[in-house]
């Protein structure tokens, strides 16, 4: 039988994906169709392969087995149409550069390595900054930003290249209230325009505050759907199994 073609409306399209490490799978035979102009949660335990299902759509590393496609094309050619906003803890924040250079390499995808960045694409970088909150940071070091101020320095890099899906690998995680009211706003005003924001999440607490849908992910998915159907109990429990604290403070 011929598979059904893949979507163009369909930001994010995954079909039978597996991921192994050292033959073990992380990820088994994923299916996955994400909706166009919504916040999309990830959610599930430690070791579920939520960062990895992000690293391997993105091409990051590599597949075992499956299909991913972009608006119903392969990455390379709606690159420019994609951002990716890592874990904190991924990235060497020693590496001596200012807050507006690390935003500006967002726009290197559009400019060419070739090309260098000139006024237009410094306002572009500036005004990202300003959208995080940190313009009058813009010249300080990296290392010298807090760890709320780098998530934002790398949200704001995300959103200076101006695309249509934007993943985000626990934006969230390890920082203050300030920063995460900062990211929460920026991700609604990208579903204000349209955009969709994939994001890996780990708190149950907030999740449906935050998100219009909900992937429930255990190396293979156990649930998606538009949020109110998804989030259950039974959904959870099947997720986390013995793993799953504080159910009931989580609303359930």
């Amino acid at each position: 039988m011929t598979a059904a073609p893949f979507s163009a409306a369909a930001p994010l399209e995954v079909r039978d994906l597996t991921v192994a490490y050292r033959e073990q799978p992380v990820l088994w035979d994923v299916d996955l169709s994400f909706p166009q102009g919504q916040l999309c949660a990830i959610v599930g335990p430690n070791g579920a392969g939520k960062s990895t299902f992000l690293k391997a759509a993105l091409g990051l590393i590599p597949r075992a087995s499956g299909q991913v496609r972009f608006f119903g094309e392969p990455l390379a050619r709606v690159r420019r149409r994609v951002g990716y906003v890592p874990q904190r803890s991924s990235v060497d924040w020693d590496f001596p550069t200012s807050a507006l250079d690390v935003v500006t390499m967002g726009l290197y995808g559009r400019l060419g390595w070739l090309r260098r960045p000139g006024r237009a694409e410094r306002e572009q970088a500036m005004s990202a900054l300003e959208r995080v909150g940190l313009s009058d940071l813009a010249q300080r070091q990296i290392s010298q930003l807090s760890g709320g101020q780098q998530q934002r320095v790398f949200l704001a890099r995300a959103l200076a290249q101006a695309s249509d899906l934007y993943f985000m690998d626990e934006p969230f995680a390890g920082v203050d209230a300030t920063t995460e009211r900062a990211i929460l706003e920026v991700m609604r005003e990208l579903r204000a325009q349209g955009k969709t924001v994939v994001v890996v999440h780990h708190d149950l607490e907030t999740v449906r505050d935050y998100f219009d849908h909900l992937t429930l992910l255990n190396v293979s998915v156990v649930a998606s759907g538009p949020m109110q159907e998804t989030f259950s109990h039974d959904n959870l429990r099947a997720a986390y199994g013995g793993r799953l604290l504080r159910l009931e403070e989580a609303g359930t």
